[in-house]
């Protein structure tokens, strides 16, 4: 007993440690969010389709990016000081192809509907995938092209070619954009290097349909605009964040290739587009070839960012996402990042 008249402590004091989430569950509550991603950004997309018939494809894309581009400023706060020279000229051109990709397809849901579209977009990634793959990594073109060839049915003639034509840019401008944000993602820590990014996007998209686009704007579109902007690139990051902190790489990849298949649901049911026999049978061609593809492909990740030798993972929303939560043994990074 001490002076004071308390017994004297003379256990081992301990401090108590939060319970790990089960495995299970946390890849469970990880696939719920990925799949939670997914669907914002596709309802995003209808909501955008909504659109069109008020301002043009260009008008709706350019809404969407500028006001993407000043709330990923305002939360990025990027400094001068926070990129090397290359790393700058990367989220510049970065900033670029986002414009080229969003305004083009959005030109391609404007003729197409929303899961063709997005199924034939999915060919940006699927081939970055291929080029990056090892085993099987032949098998899974021939199985995209049949996808392609279900989907567009060139055989009677129903698909618009312009259309067409308009979402094959916009997977190029895909492909583009995840080696670009790989690369931004080995430079810049965080979200700084969309910060930039998204601001150049909405400059180039100004430069480009900006002033006819400006003329149609009311203060109803102003305030639909900022919810897209919320619902598309927001709450994916946030989600995709959350996601890559309880899934490995691999599932992640894999859940994120359900995409167009997502696509063709959503534009059904709010947009009523019924997909026919070959555009469902096309769009299970192309979520497999991306299956595969992703679980045959991988990526060295690169070791100059010491700062924060972390496994790179380039998420839906635009950026490369760092965790160190995310399975170590996987050197496969999905390639399917983001584009709208």
């Amino acid at each position: 007993m001490d002076a004071n008249g308390f017994d004297d402590f003379t256990g081992v004091m301990t401090t108590a440690t939060p319970t790990p989430m089960p495995t299970l569950s946390r890849a469970r509550t990880g696939a719920l969010m990925a799949m939670g991603s997914m669907l914002c950004v596709q309802v995003g997309l209808a909501v955008s389709v909504g659109l069109i018939d008020q301002v043009g494809a260009e008008g709706a894309a350019w809404l969407r990016l500028v006001w993407a581009g000043v709330l990923m400023l305002a939360i990025g706060r990027p400094r001068r000081s926070d990129f090397t020279r290359s790393g700058l000229v990367a989220s510049v051109l970065l900033g670029i192809v986002i414009a080229g990709m969003t305004l083009l397809f959005m030109a391609a849901v404007a003729r197409l509907p929303l899961g063709t579209a997005s199924a034939l977009e999915f060919l940006g990634p699927l081939g970055v995938a291929v080029a990056r793959g090892h085993a099987g990594r032949f098998v899974w073109p021939p199985i995209a092209g049949v996808g392609v060839l279900l989907l567009t049915e060139p055989w009677a003639g129903t698909a618009d070619p312009v259309g067409v034509a308009l979402a094959l840019g916009a997977a190029a401008c895909w492909a583009a954009y995840i080696l670009l944000t790989q690369r931004v993602g080995d430079e810049v820590a965080g979200v700084t290097g969309l910060a930039v990014s998204m601001p150049v996007a909405a400059v180039v998209a100004s430069l480009a349909v900006g002033p006819d686009a400006i003329g149609q704007m009311t203060r109803e579109l102003w305030l639909i605009g900022l919810g897209l902007a919320v619902l598309l690139p927001v709450v994916p990051f946030t989600l995709e964040l959350l996601a890559l902190r309880r899934l490995n790489t691999a599932a992640f990849g894999t859940l994120m290739s359900l995409e167009p298949a997502i696509a063709l649901v959503i534009g059904l049911v709010l947009l009523g587009q019924v997909p026919g026999v070959f555009a469902i049978l096309g769009i299970g061609f192309v979520v497999t070839a991306g299956i595969g593809a992703e679980r045959t492909g991988g990526r060295e990740v690169a070791p100059s960012n010491t700062s924060a030798p972390l496994l790179q993972h380039p998420g839906r929303t635009g950026v490369d996402h760092q965790t160190d939560l995310a399975d170590k043994s996987d050197g496969a990074v999905f390639t399917g990042a983001s584009r709208d």
